[in-house]
């Protein structure tokens, strides 16, 4: 039996798709296509990340273009494409902007990869995942946002920082939009096992949650020309892993809900199980009350945008 290496595609060429690349390889999860539609950009990057794999020791291909062609068979493809934002910009601002480019991107992606499983990037994500899942008409298993991942790699850092323990050791996870109504969980945040909330004060602990919800702004403000980009790509080739390995990892991630938490129909950061189907389980918490408040109201917000994007797409 032929053994094939993996396919993932990442399109957009930028800072969030090269360092995604660079993962990626740097993990060998499989042979990797970069796209971008500035011609050079991804053709320079992967080459540059190629003469990079005798040292590193990784053995696979990584192709930059600029035709979708290329990407044909992609067991994942991971959509980091769209306009960035810049410094005063609300998510929101991106949204008609965004809307147009991930429609097209899908599009694109899907006459080639009809059964490949994406992982969306572009922001302001959850409105996105929902661009992708209404252009492709995949099922819901397999159209599953980046943001949970990353909201609670930023919660955790801030924890064992507070803690000065190793991140290791701090289990946390961030539920919700990914923006300013986000969801960080802090009754289900524990070092080694230990209720956060028994080791910092609740003062403290609020600073660090209002800290997690302005994560990407507070990097947008130091670097003054791009946003976050080391941090959210790990995240989507984290979950990219749990796909291609058939990891069943348990991660926080925008999926459709259909019922769960009291929702259906929109497309929101929960707990679920990631393996070799994409989506293969949502987990469902009990929430207190403030912590429902919070997710109904985050809930909300993406309504409002889902709303919005449909008119865009009429």
């Amino acid at each position: 039996m032929e053994h094939k290496r993996k396919k993932i595609t990442i399109v957009g060429a930028g800072n969030v798709g090269s360092t995604a690349a660079h993962w990626a390889a740097s993990k060998a999860l499989g042979d990797i296509v970069l796209v971008d539609i500035h011609e050079g950009i991804p053709e320079g990057k992967a080459l540059d990340l190629m003469e990079a794999a005798p040292v590193e020791g990784f053995d696979v291909n990584i192709k930059g273009t600029t035709t979708y062609a290329d990407t044909k068979d992609s067991d994942v493809v991971i959509i980091t494409a769209g306009s960035p934002r810049k410094p005063g910009m609300s998510r929101d601002d991106l949204l008609e902007i965004n809307t147009k480019i991930v429609k097209s991107v899908t599009q694109e992606v899907v006459k080639h990869s009809p059964n490949t499983i994406l992982i969306i990037v572009s922001n302001p994500l959850d409105a996105m995942v929902y661009v992708a899942s209404e252009v492709s008409g995949f099922p819901k298993e397999r159209v599953i946002g980046m943001a949970g991942v990353l909201d609670s790699a930023r919660f955790r850092c801030f924890l064992a920082e507070a803690l000065d323990c190793s991140v290791k050791d701090v289990n946390a996870f961030v539920m919700g939009g990914h923006g300013d109504t986000m969801v960080p969980v802090v009754g289900y945040s524990t070092m080694a096992g230990i209720p956060i909330s028994e080791l910092i004060p609740k003062d403290k602990l609020d600073a660090i949650v209002d800290r997690t919800r302005k994560g990407g702004a507070e990097i947008v403000n130091l670097l003054k020309t791009g946003s976050a980009y080391y941090a959210p790509s790990i995240s989507a080739i984290e979950m990219t892993q749990a796909i291609l390995r058939d990891e069943k990892r348990i991660l926080p991630c925008c999926v459709k809900l259909e019922g769960q938490y009291g929702f259906k129909g929109v497309f929101v950061g929960v707990p679920v199980k990631l393996g070799g189907k994409g989506l293969e389980d949502v987990i469902e918490i009990k929430l207190n009350d403030a912590e429902k408040d919070m997710f109904a109201h985050s809930v909300t917000a993406v309504e409002g945008l889902m709303e919005k994007v449909r008119g865009f797409l009429r």
